[in-house]
């Protein structure tokens, strides 16, 4: 299979690392950057690198727009136009609502599923690629009701195989999880720094060093300024939303240490430890594989409706396939889900959508 990987920084890089090494595909690889592009090259993220979109989506059956995410929307049009009807073209960026709907106005959205692996590091860059980045990642998919089910299925089955963990969300709830998890950090980041500049400066002495949690907390204060205003721009309204509702906590809190009752500061500080230790957990469901049968008629979006209706329900499928019938007018689906209870509650979400499902023991 070709893959192509269109922007080759850090991301893109691993996707072409891990795609050449897991899938044994041939990846074609395109860069605005020449000195990039080439880097790539050389560091055995491509096996060939094209000069042009066109180029470089020739024949690939899977597209990744690896770009900031003011810049997608250009690439994304670009490689639905190059390429052909069998491929998919995907994203790797972090807000997903605007991308999605100017293509939905465009009628362009068919073939384009977005995706955003929670995958980085602190470093950027080609050079700083690698296959192992994207291992154990959660990778999420945002497909639509117009989505090819066929599509889906193509990419869903390779970003499994380079080693993510592919989730189907509606875009309107990914981007509203990204602001509070992702992008709000950034911005409280900021905020501190700001705040202990100021106070710096109001003080006729120096203050001590900073201590460690001063540096943990504001470790992305300023990254990347363009990157990160193209994302507080094009997710503006969740963010802003999740800015408000921080500063009510945060007035709760000053009311609460300002009342001096070490009892309900302990108690309050207890429980945002708990509550960090439960979001950092795991949630891959253990236990050996189970199929769900599913039976479906063949209409555009089925296969996304499922997709995302296990994703809401925090079921994580871990292996799809397509049956469709001889005569094209129903067939059936497979989902591979890990562990017996996390099956039957698959199965009863599907079941709700109106389908008739079965479950049976077995991996793929």
């Amino acid at each position: 299979m070709k893959i192509a990987v269109l922007g080759v920084g850090l991301i893109g890089g691993s996707i072409g690392l891990a795609a050449r090494r897991r899938l044994d595909a041939e990846v074609a690889g395109f860069d605005p950057d020449a000195a990039n592009l080439a880097r790539a090259l050389e560091l055995g993220a491509l096996d060939a690198a094209a000069p042009a979109v066109g180029e470089a989506v020739a024949g690939a059956r899977v597209i990744f727009c690896a770009a900031p995410v003011g810049a997608l929307p250009q690439l994304v049009e670009a490689a639905l136009a190059a390429s052909g009807p069998d491929a998919v073209v995907t994203d790797v960026g972090s807000t997903k609502r605007e991308l999605i709907e100017g293509l939905a106005a465009a009628g362009e959205d068919a073939r384009f599923i977005g995706g955003h692996p929670l995958a980085g590091a602190e470093t950027a860059g080609v050079a700083n690629a690698r296959a192992e980045l994207l291992e154990g990642a959660r990778w999420y998919l945002t497909p639509t009701g117009r989505s090819s089910g066929v599509l889906y299925d193509l990419l869903q089955g390779t970003v499994a195989d380079l080693g993510a963990r592919p989730q189907a969300i509606d875009a309107a709830t990914h981007d509203r999880v990204m602001a509070t998890v992702s992008h709000l950090p950034h911005v409280l980041a900021n905020v501190l720094v700001a705040e202990a500049a100021a106070a710096l400066s109001e003080e006729s002495e120096r203050l001590p060093e900073v201590g460690r949690s001063f540096r943990d907390t504001t470790r992305v204060a300023g990254a990347n300024p363009a990157i990160w205003a193209d994302i507080f721009a094009s997710n503006r309204e969740a963010v802003a939303e999740g800015i408000e509702s921080v500063g009510e906590r945060l007035r709760a809190a000053a009311a609460l240490i300002r009342g001096g009752d070490r009892g309900a500061v302990g108690d309050w500080h207890a429980k945002a430890g708990e509550d960090r230790r439960r979001l950092l957990e795991s949630d891959l469901a253990g236990g050996e594989l189970r199929e769900l049968r599913i039976g479906v008629a063949n209409q555009p979006g089925t296969v996304a409706e499922i997709a995302l209706a296990l994703g809401h329900g925090q079921v994580n499928i871990e292996d799809m396939a397509l049956y469709p019938a001889p005569d094209m007018r129903t067939g059936a689906i497979s989902v591979w889900i890990a562990g017996a209870a996390e099956a039957e509650r698959a199965a009863e979400i599907v079941r709700g959508l109106g389908h008739v499902v079965s479950v049976v023991a077995g991996g793929t």
